[in-house]
């Protein structure tokens, strides 16, 4: 009897099931770009912490002047140098943007509606209906902040500083072990045999995990021997996750599976009703997670970012850490699909502010080419029927 075949969805939620997250960690707000934050942060003052001038102007005491209106200067607010004392009826003070506004302003007007000669500012209007001043607090409170879990964007860090804030509690990067096998493989640079292949997976899903916030240990491509496995499997001590690249199938030289269960694996699944990416497996290796992913270069990078990147997520405390599915327009019909959801390389385009994509004719998972210029892995369910062009389908970026 054949094993059954997990589908898509259900394969993610049991390599969901294995993941825990990593520790957290103090970091100095200019090192915390990207990191997941763990804590809430909250700020310590107002923000702005005093009313302040949205304008270059003068700052006046009438709540609604009137244009031909006369004011005495008294004095001058900067940013960083605010104006000691108050405005009366009558008077006015020079003021620039971001700085204090005095003391019984009620006003900014602004310097293109003024006339200023020999200590008289004189009002000319058309006035504008603001009052061009920023209350204090109109941006944050004392008590308001960020929750957790958020990736710190550069937005957030300015946030964050604003709300002098100089450390933040983050999720540690987790460190993913990665480790190739087979024979027939050597590394870029190399001089291979005529039967040997360039290891390249192993290279995109390193650049994945890293720019998802992993740190990434690229352990030395493995053997199709028992030994030599189970000796770079080893290596991968310490690890948070353990990924490998081919030989999970069924094969006399795909090793990986027996190897990990003589090593103790507990596995969680083995095959996923999809292309490219049928023989994917997943466990824990003594108490860490593994995915083993297949060896085809497309089918290893498609579950990269079906199954890696999300797994990632999790170990860093990311609450949403499934792919996102979006929509857009079929340019050219498509045939029905079969019993295992399809992940065709295809090309995103806007047309007219409306996406459409194309899936290309060529969908080989040893097509590299054809990966490369993808910008979207055009999504059909199990048993979709035929599509016409002018439908709406799922689609992922990558």
């Amino acid at each position: 009897m054949g094993q059954i075949m997990l589908s898509v969805d259900e394969a993610l939620a049991r390599v969901l099931q294995l993941i825990s997250q990593v520790e957290t960690e103090q970091l100095p707000l200019r090192h915390a770009a990207g990191r997941v934050l763990a804590a809430p942060v909250l700020a310590s003052r107002d923000q702005p912490p005093f009313a302040a001038s949205a304008m270059d102007g003068y700052a006046i005491a009438d709540a609604k002047p009137k244009a031909g209106a006369s004011y005495r200067l008294t004095g001058e607010s900067g940013a960083g140098h605010g104006f000691a004392g108050s405005v009366s009826a009558g008077e006015t003070v020079r003021i620039f943007t971001g700085a204090p506004v005095p003391e019984g302003a009620q006003r900014v007007v602004i310097q293109e509606d003024v006339t200023a000669r020999d200590g008289t500012v004189t009002l000319t209007g058309p006035l504008d209906a603001s009052t061009n001043i920023r209350p204090a607090g109109a941006d944050f409170r004392v008590g308001q902040g960020l929750a957790a879990p958020r990736r710190l964007s550069p937005a957030d860090l300015a946030l964050i500083a604003a709300m002098n804030v100089a450390q933040v509690t983050v999720h540690r990067k987790p460190v993913v072990a990665m480790i190739a096998t087979g024979d027939e493989l050597v590394m870029p640079g190399e001089v291979p045999r005529t039967d040997q292949i360039i290891a390249s997976n192993s290279f995109a899903l390193a650049a994945l995990a890293e720019a998802e916030g992993a740190e990434v240990r690229m352990l030395p491509i493995a053997p199709d021997s028992e030994a030599g496995l189970r000796f770079v499997l080893g290596m991968a001590q310490g690890a948070d996750l353990i990924v490998t690249i081919g030989g999970a199938s069924v094969g006399d030289h795909d090793l990986v599976g027996q190897v990990a269960a003589a090593m103790g694996m507990e596995r969680a699944f083995h095959k996923i009703a999809m292309r490219p990416g049928k023989p994917l497996m997943a466990g824990r290796l003594r108490g860490v997670p593994m995915l083993g992913l297949p060896g085809n270069p497309v089918s290893a990078i498609v579950c990269g970012h079906l199954f890696l990147l999300p797994a990632i997520r999790a170990l860093q405390g990311l609450a949403h850490v499934a792919p996102v599915l979006h929509q857009a327009t079929l340019a050219a019909r498509l045939d029905a699909n079969g019993p295992r959801a399809h992940y065709m390389r295809a090309r995103l385009v806007d047309v007219g502010g409306v996406p459409h994509i194309t899936a290309f004719d060529r969908q080989d998972s040893a097509l590299l080419t054809v990966l490369s210029a993808a910008n979207a892995l055009l999504v059909r369910p199990i048993g979709d029927p035929a599509r016409a062009a002018g439908e709406q389908v799922q689609y992922l970026v990558v």
